[in-house]
């Protein structure tokens, strides 16, 4: 009897199916220091025990990105382990922050199934929570993954693709407890500039770039516990190259938008997102941001923007797609997302 595991074809999916992701991780401050080792995250609110606690928070939270790749990376053996790409994501959602001592685990529901027309591979949507020792969800998020089929001629399901709402509604972020900005610090957090500084239609270039490095991201990716053939495995692919995690870049372009967004504090939604353009080894990530809302949240002095964080390989800062509307080669990441802010 077989005792390995070779994970999850595209066949092996059921609509409806909810699938209980092992193995349950203990975070602790070790995270914290390893995610900002390998991406130049400052923000001072995931940085200092004594500015969290001025801002309302018992201490520091880990960085919300890196919450999101652990339970992310819970889901990964169940779901993407097989994958040629990880495609988007919607719907996303920061429940409660994740504290230095928290247990966290992973379920997805399978939303969505639909064979490509190749035959080859499928896509499968699913929705994941995230839950912590105490049983409260502390995230959830729909990501759709393009999976390998391992029988060609296995019968391709009736398609299904679910109806995703466009973005977060400002009135749907959940704001911490106790998370208030009236006596936020600006010249500690290292920018002066305010929910009211933003204008809608503003772009910012945030100037700096990384270039990927084989060490760092190999790195990353065991340290979120994503098996992802694609990611390890040279021999996947024609070129002998390894995809670099998209999450990887997502963290990447994250820390630079710090450089112009150093109060976007918190991130709270995913209204959607997009890896436009695979990642390899030797790329310089660089990122660029774009205002598209504004809003109010009932916390004291917090303010919501909702920011598109573009990275890209290279081009001309601001362009994003071409005259037939497609992404540019150079365009790595679209993402749509909330983040809080002093008012």
């Amino acid at each position: 009897m077989a005792k390995t595991n070779p994970g999850r074809f595209f066949e092996d999916y059921r609509l409806g199916e909810v699938i209980a992701h092992a193995v349950p991780r203990t975070v602790s401050g070790g995270e914290r220091a390893l995610y900002h080792a390998l991406y130049p995250a400052r923000h001072a609110l995931h940085s200092s025990d004594a500015f969290a606690r001025a801002c309302g928070l018992p201490d520091s939270p880990i960085d919300d990105l890196a919450a999101f790749h652990i339970v992310f990376g819970k889901s990964v053996p169940d779901i993407s382990r097989n994958a040629v790409a990880n495609l988007g994501y919607a719907e996303a959602r920061w429940l409660r922050p994740v504290w230095p001592g928290d247990t966290l685990r992973a379920q997805s529901e399978v939303i969505g199934l639909k064979q490509n027309s190749s035959g080859k591979t499928g896509v499968v949507h699913v929705r994941t929570t995230g839950f912590n020792q105490h049983g409260l969800p502390v995230m959830e998020f729909v990501r759709w993954v393009m999976v390998r089929k391992k029988d060609l001629d296995a019968p391709a399901p009736a398609p299904v693709v679910p109806d995703l709402a466009a973005s977060v509604a400002a009135a749907d972020l959940v704001i911490p407890e106790g998370l208030d900005f009236t006596r936020y610090d600006f010249d500690l957090a290292g920018e002066p500039h305010r929910w009211g500084d933003y204008a809608i239609g503003e772009r910012i270039d945030h100037v700096d770039g990384v270039t990927i490095e084989e060490a760092e991201h190999m790195l990353a990716t065991r340290l979120w516990q994503n098996t992802a053939r694609t990611h390890f495995d040279a021999s996947l692919r024609e070129d002998g190259r390894r995809l670099i995690y998209g999450g990887h870049v997502i963290s990447m372009a994250r820390a630079l938008s710090f450089n112009g967004l150093a109060n976007a504090q918190m991130i709270v939604a995913i209204n959607a997102g997009s890896h436009a353009n695979p990642c390899f080894t030797g790329d310089t990530v660089r990122a660029w941001s774009e205002v598209l809302d504004r809003a109010e949240t009932p916390a004291p002095g917090v303010g919501a923007l909702r920011l598109r964080l573009v990275a890209t390989k290279g081009g001309a800062p601001f362009a994003l797609r071409d005259a037939d509307g497609k992404y540019l080669p150079e365009v790595l990441l679209d993402l749509d997302y909330w983040a809080l802010i002093p008012r």
